[in-house]
């Protein structure tokens, strides 16, 4: 049991508290007089309560299985920094540090990932609970740790958990977050010890919200009921390599330095199997053919529905979501060495997804060999994207398509596969519930994976609704829907974090990424040498028949995986002459490699824009800082906007009002800054041009819920008169639904934005509206559409519209924020924020134009790494190092991420003693 020597348990103290103390004792004073006043249940929270779980940052710990002292140093954003003599001291420092800033997030987290949220919330979380019990993560992270990890991995995996239970050890649940304070008014639930396989299965949890292009093929094979293959190709067009550039340009995929560009002969799979030239996006278009207690615990249930709504790892589950990273080589630099920078794009979360600290041995040898800081999640050792004394590396999402879901015809007791009937195999899972009766359910398995079918509603209409061929078998009631995904075998990217943070050169960074299976992420990469580098990492699959565009037969043994890409096949790129790497979700390689990575490619807007700016600093003449890689994060130009406000600035408006709001996108530079009122009238007419032209025509499926139009019968050969027409309502939660408005949608309104006269551009007559045929007629409707939204949302007086107004950041802790009682949402969440930026701009602040304006997810992160002097490198993070409301430190860098401004990011010893306000002694 951890022993206090020199400070009392919960000091909160140095330069951060004093600057911060007065605002979080005004605050807890607010909150103390509301629960005494009647708040809360008939709960009284004293201050002690609120701020008993606040770690301590000051005197000395003593904790039993430390070899040697370890230093705790943290700045003034309460960011840590570790020292420690040997790396079992280092990462049990680590889990002991983390846990005392967020072990409430790490705890729901495990809950998660093991399909145990019942445990802790009740029998609204059932449904997850099944699903996620489907998936298996939990088990797979078992066999990981079993068969698959290093037994050096597994040390530092032992090593972590035992430093999380040494601070669990003795304390009450609110002594560790005020959240289980909450709890306890419904259920006894108390915190477990942690274990090595929580700090695994989290990779599953970022595996899964990265896990390429499922939603689109559950999204294609949806609109088979409403659209044709033709039209489903349009929404979906090819990647247009023609005016976007890919990734690498100069690269290779074997060590051989063999090239793709000469040709590209038929190669060998892992199994042997052979594969042909398939091209990596060209396939795209082929879519379509184939309290009291009792009250509280009420308010604690469905936090979330099952697939779409899952409680998110590192990302939302739609279309549109992205990072960015690029590398610029010395020869462009002012320091002449490389800068590095990166903004991954992920849901908006309280505490942040991400967790910034500093692991460092004291004195780097065989005994203790890290010296690394950066990012990573609360619940894992290590660093995900940072840099250590030698190399920097970043990450993006791939897009690259390691998941297919498979129609299964199933027959009694088993499935269809060839011209046999298979068995299940099978288990059965328990999932206990706070305050309710455990439930039994019973995992189907197929050989193309686990029967997701059986646990989700929009996968069985996936099954009803799917297209096949002729030659299948009878669909009946609808085919069952299996999930073939990479991450569902064990694999081995725990032992890849490692392995990247103590890598010390290119080669070294290569065979870490070789380790690196899942998710399959951009990885660029820079050094103090001043080298850059790009590696694509990742177990993808390689296919006998089809593209994994759309769901596939399962019956058909043509169908099935072959093996997986080699990773001397993978593409890479170092030191090309262009002296810049960029990497934000476009396509990887042109249609010239040999193999299949997706059908669904981001399509290349924000990478243009980052090159754009890159080039036109090179070719001026000028060298490229830190402070410039900065403000290219913060670009808020809108490429749709350049293609579509000439279009609406040509229309003749009549309507005074409407012409009105019209000049306002006269002279406006299509800069979407919080406070411009251009921004705010063009994103609303694009949002109206996206619901005329094609959410009005999509699915019930797709459209949001609750949003319901009067629609032809699916059955029409023609033009249905007003009255043969139905109703129908939209099943999509609104960050969810199409069209999303990201850069998919800005290729298909470029496609046929110079057909005036194209189906897409007509809409039918209604009781309130005449018919629409042309493109401009319905760009004029969309314009006055436009303006009487924003009428009703902003007031009259455009003087006083600003985008910032409608695209506001909230900040929700990720539980008992989003669905607990008023009162703990109040003390729990943060905002509102106006922000600028949008879809597809590389200030990415994502909103989902069928659902409205709000942001629904960010740059989570921002980092910009100086290999000239790594002391100079800045960083920041969207909420702060604390998980603990009302700690000073609870979202103490939101101010600074929305006005894009940075901190810095010391590294050397003396730089972080110069920064550090307080430091804890960890003893043996």
């Amino acid at each position: 049991m951890p022993t206090d020597t020199t400070a009392s348990s919960g000091q909160q103290s140095g330069k951060s508290g004093r600057k911060k103390g007065r605002k979080v004792r005004l605050l807890l004073i607010v909150l103390v007089l509301a629960i005494i006043g009647g708040v809360g249940y008939g709960a009284f929270w004293s201050i002690s309560t609120v701020r008993g779980s606040f770690p301590q940052t000051k005197g000395s710990i003593t904790l039993d299985g430390l070899s040697g002292p370890v230093d705790v140093k943290r700045d003034d954003y309460g960011i840590p920094q570790i020292y420690a003599s040997s790396d079992e001291d280092l990462f049990m420092a680590q889990g002991y540090v983390q846990a005392q800033d967020r072990f409430y997030e790490m705890d729901v987290r495990r809950h998660m990932t093991a399909g145990r949220l019942s445990e802790m919330f009740g029998e609204g979380q059932v449904d997850n609970d099944e699903f996620l019990r489907t998936l298996g993560w939990h088990r797979i992270a078992e066999e990981e740790y079993e068969k698959t990890l290093s037994a050096e991995t597994k040390k530092y995996l032992d090593a972590y958990a035992k430093g999380v239970n040494a601070y669990l050890a003795g304390k009450d649940g609110e002594e560790i977050s005020l959240e289980y304070a909450a709890l306890g008014f419904s259920n006894d639930y108390e915190p477990e010890e942690w274990t090595p396989v929580d700090s695994i299965a989290w990779l599953k949890a970022m595996a899964w919200d990265l896990r390429g292009n499922m939603q689109d093929e559950i999204d294609r094979a949806l609109m088979t009921s409403r659209l044709g293959p033709k039209q489903i190709a349009d929404l979906y067009p090819q990647y247009p390599y023609d005016r976007n550039e890919t990734i690498v340009q100069e690269g290779a995929y074997d060590e051989l330095t063999k090239t793709w560009s000469d040709g590209s002969p038929s190669t060998q799979s892992t199994d042997g199997s052979t594969q042909g030239t398939s091209g990596t996006g060209a396939e795209a278009g082929t879519a379509g053919t184939s309290t009291e207690s009792g009250a509280l615990q009420t308010q604690l249930d469905g936090l979330y529905n099952v697939l779409e709504d899952l409680p998110e790892a590192v990302g939302v589950n739609g279309n549109g979501i992205g990072s960015n990273s690029w590398v610029v080589s010395g020869n462009h630099t002012i320091t002449g060495k490389p800068l590095l920078a990166n903004d991954p794009h992920l849901s908006a979360q309280l505490p942040s997804v991400w967790y910034q600290m500093g692991l460092h041995c004291k004195a780097v040898s065989e005994k203790c060999r890290y010296d690394v800081a950066g990012y990573t999640f609360a619940g894992m050792p290590g660093v995900i994207i940072g840099h250590n004394a030698d190399i920097s590396w970043g990450m993006t999402n791939s897009g690259a398509d390691v998941t297919d879901l498979y129609l299964e015809k199933l027959t009694g007791d088993g499935y269809e596969y060839g011209r046999k009937v298979l068995p299940f195999d099978t288990r059965e899972e328990t999932i206990e519930v706070a305050g309710g009766t455990s439930k039994k359910i019973v995992v189907r398995t197929t050989n193309n994976g686990p029967l997701l079918s059986d646990r989700n509603d929009e996968l069985v209409q996936v099954g009803k609704k799917a297209s096949v061929d002729q030659n299948a078998p009878d669909r009946g009631d609808g085919y069952g829907i299996a999930l073939r995904w990479t991450a569902l075998d064990p694999g081995t990217s725990m032992d890849a974090v490692f392995a990247m943070n103590r890598a010390a050169n290119w080669e070294d960074f290569r065979e870490a990424a070789a380790l690196f299976d899942v998710p399959s992420q951009n990885l660029i990469y820079a050094d103090t040498e001043g080298n850059i580098g790009y590696q694509l990492p990742g177990r993808i699959p390689t296919r006998g028949e089809g593209d994994g565009s759309v769901p596939a037969p399962g019956w058909d043994t043509k169908y099935r995986w072959t093996g997986y890409i080699d990773q001397d096949e993978l593409p890479y790129e170092y030191n090309p002459e262009r002296g810049y790497i960029v990497t934000a979700n476009q396509a990887v390689v042109d249609e010239k490699y040999p193999y299949t990575l997706t059908a669904d490619w981001g399509y290349g807007t924000r990478a243009q824009r980052i090159t754009s700016l890159i080039e036109s600093k090179i070719k001026g003449g000028g060298k490229i800082s830190t402070d410039d890689m900065r403000q290219m994060q913060m670009d808020n130009s809108s490429e749709i906007a350049k293609l579509l406000v000439p279009l609406l600035l040509k229309i003749d408006v009549k309507d005074k009002e409407v012409r009105q709001a019209q000049k306002l996108l006269e002279g406006w530079d299509y800069t979407q800054d919080a406070d411009s009122a251009a921004a705010a009238y063009f994103n609303s007419v694009w949002r109206n041009i996206l619901k005329l032209a094609f959410g009005d025509k999509l699915p019930k499926e797709l459209r949001v819920e609750g949003q319901c139009l009067s629609v032809e019968p699916v059955d029409t050969t023609g033009p249905a008169d007003e009255d043969q027409r139905v109703r129908e309502c939209g099943k999509r939660d609104a960050d969810q639904a199409q069209p999303d408005g990201g850069d998919r949608w800005f290729e298909v309104v470029r496609r046929i934005i110079g057909d005036e006269d194209n189906d897409w551009w007509s809409t039918p007559k209604t009781r309130t509206q005449g018919a629409v045929d042309t493109r401009d007629e319905l760009f004029k409707r969309a314009m006055r559409d436009a303006r009487w939204e924003l009428t009703a949302k902003l007031g009259k007086d455009i003087d006083t519209w600003s985008w910032g107004r409608l695209h506001r950041l909230f900040l929700k802790n990720q539980t008992l924020g989003t669905e607990g009682p008023g009162f703990l949402q109040y003390m729990l969440n943060r905002g509102p924020w106006k922000l600028g930026g949008g879809e597809a701009t590389v200030n990415a602040t994502g909103w989902n134009s069928a659902g409205g304006y709000e942001v629904v997810w960010v740059p989570s992160m921002r980092m910009v790494v100086n290999l000239g002097d790594l002391d100079k490198s800045k960083w920041i993070n969207l909420t702060g190092a604390s998980g603990h409301a009302y700690n000073a430190h609870y979202t103490d860098q939101t101010d600074k991420w929305a006005k894009g401004e940075l901190l810095t990011w010391s590294f050397s010893d003396k730089a972080v003693e110069s920064n550090t306000s307080d430091t804890l002694l960890l003893k043996p």
